[in-house]
């Protein structure tokens, strides 16, 4: 038996101070079913498969707008710092008002924001209709994480993280294949529209199920709204996203470098109001003391390679698929569907692997396989290139599934498992920002490498450098794997 300390505690709930566990229940949350589960990830999808859909219809969306490259970039950067930008609040509301209620809202919003993307009679209209459609998955997205920290327990609770997690991987295939499929079958001549539509009948449902499955949950004492901190948190994520999602298309204007100048400033001020609002006993919107816990600590930490390695992965992956593989949008979705299914597998496993290792050697194990895939790939583009038929980049996508999907099962559980269910929603908000934050700057960052080193290295080249980038990010997170391990004994 494992001496690390998620072994030998399969339920990660925290033991409540006794002033806490003496505070009257007016209602504890009904237990979570199977199908009020299902309904959940069903809406933690919507917004992971959106984000990935609207890459594949770029080119009709060009065409038919008559976008520019700059206000296609506009079209994802809006949506993901909307995203970014409001996830804690909306897990501080779920907190405050109840958790189903902003997830049907959120979801509700969600499929309106849909509809006027699909409508929407130019680019302009686009890039509004988006950045609302990122503010309404930020109200959806946190419920889903605080609802199955605040009404499951013990390895109940460890297998919904795990499906929970295998949502991201699955939902990055699914929104290519899906996107590539709409876009060639063109229904009804909707052209790109219905990769937006089509969110609407899931929608439907998603809210059906949702008043019917979906129980309850709030904190016990209703917090005070912290105006001074939302606003603080928007503009310093939004600081630090925008010029990080646009700049590189812009051209690094000059207000791009002013924003990246002006985030740390603010993100100052945000933490010392917090600091300020949690020692006057007052609601701060994201409080300090979570950034105190030694498993928040430890969960930021590994998620810095996590989601910086998926996210330049998925990006350089697309890239080299279509333009130096030449294969279409549908074609390289589908070549993609192995590591989703191999991903999905490895989440679900991730549990009972935790359980038995601990989660600090199960990151260390995920960063073992996931670096052995990454070389894997390399070899054979390198014996193939570029006539490779799909399957043979099968085996190295495969171990980068499993390795991704043991890694975000059990990101969530070190970062959430020290935060009492009262604080779900914030601690919930806290970890989706460092995921969606984590995924724009690994874009920005060894996405922009690799595009600089084409024209010097070539495409294999540039390959080469960014993974080797990506395994030294997966040496430090096993690095952290093992001292979380050994500190746990």
């Amino acid at each position: 038996m494992s001496h690390d300390l998620a072994a030998r505690e399969p339920d990660p709930t925290p033991v409540e101070p006794p002033a806490a566990r003496a505070a009257p229940h007016p209602s504890a949350p009904a237990a979570l079913r199977p199908l009020g589960l299902a309904t959940l990830l069903l809406g933690a999808a919507l917004p992971m498969i959106d984000f990935f859909v609207v890459n594949v219809a770029f080119p009709s969306i060009q065409s038919d707008l008559d976008a520019s490259p700059a206000a296609l970039e506009m079209v994802v950067a809006g949506y993901a710092v909307a995203y970014a930008a409001f996830l804690v609040l909306g897990g501080r509301l779920g907190d405050t008002f109840g958790r189903r209620r902003l997830f049907l809202w959120g979801v509700a919003a969600f499929g309106l924001t849909s509809l006027a993307c699909g409508f929407a009679p130019g680019v302009g209209w686009l890039i509004g209709a988006r950045v609302a459609q990122g503010a309404a998955s930020a109200l959806m997205f946190p419920q889903v994480l605080a609802t199955i920290h605040a009404t499951t327990s013990g390895r109940a609770r460890a297998r919904a993280v795990g499906l929970f997690g295998s949502v991201g991987g699955v939902s990055v295939v699914a929104g290519q294949v899906l996107g590539g499929a709409l876009v060639a079958a063109d229904l009804a001549g909707s052209g790109w529209r219905a990769v937006f539509w089509v969110n609407v009948p899931v929608v439907v449902l998603a809210l059906a199920c949702g008043l019917r499955l979906v129980p309850d949950s709030r904190a016990e004492a209703p917090a005070r709204g912290d105006v001074a901190g939302t606003v603080l948190l928007a503009c310093s994520l939004a600081a630090l996203l925008l010029p990080l999602t646009e700049g590189r298309a812009a051209g690094w204007p000059w207000w791009s470098l002013a924003l990246l100048v002006a985030a740390g400033p603010t993100g100052c001020a945000f933490l010392a109001v917090e600091r300020r609002k949690e020692r006057e006993g007052g609601s701060p919107l994201l409080p300090p003391s979570l950034l105190g816990q030694a498993g928040v600590r430890r969960g930021l930490l590994a998620g810095v390679p996590i989601f910086l390695g998926f996210s330049s992965f998925m990006f350089v992956s697309a890239l080299v698929l279509q333009q130096g593989l030449h294969y279409g949008a549908l074609a390289a979705g589908l070549a993609l569907a192995p590591m989703g299914v191999a991903q999905f597998a490895a989440s679900v496993a991730a549990p009972r692997v935790t359980e038995r290792l601990g989660a600090g050697r199960v990151l260390a194990l995920s960063a073992v396989v996931q670096g052995t895939g990454l070389g894997t790939l390399l070899l054979t583009l390198s014996a193939g290139w570029p006539g490779l038929p799909p399957l043979a980049l099968a085996p190295g996508l495969v171990l980068c599934g499993v390795g991704q999907g043991l890694q975000l099962p059990t990101y969530y559980r070190v970062l959430l498992g020290d935060i009492p269910a009262s604080r779900a929603g914030a601690g919930s908000g806290l970890a989706a920002t460092a995921q969606q934050s984590g995924l724009a700057v690994g874009v920005a960052t060894l996405g922009s490498l690799f595009l600089a080193l084409v024209p010097q290295l070539g495409m294999r080249g540039a390959l080469a450098a960014v993974f080797t980038v990506h395994s030294c990010g997966l040496v430090a997170l096993a690095a952290t794997g093992l001292r979380a391990a050994r500190g746990a004994r």
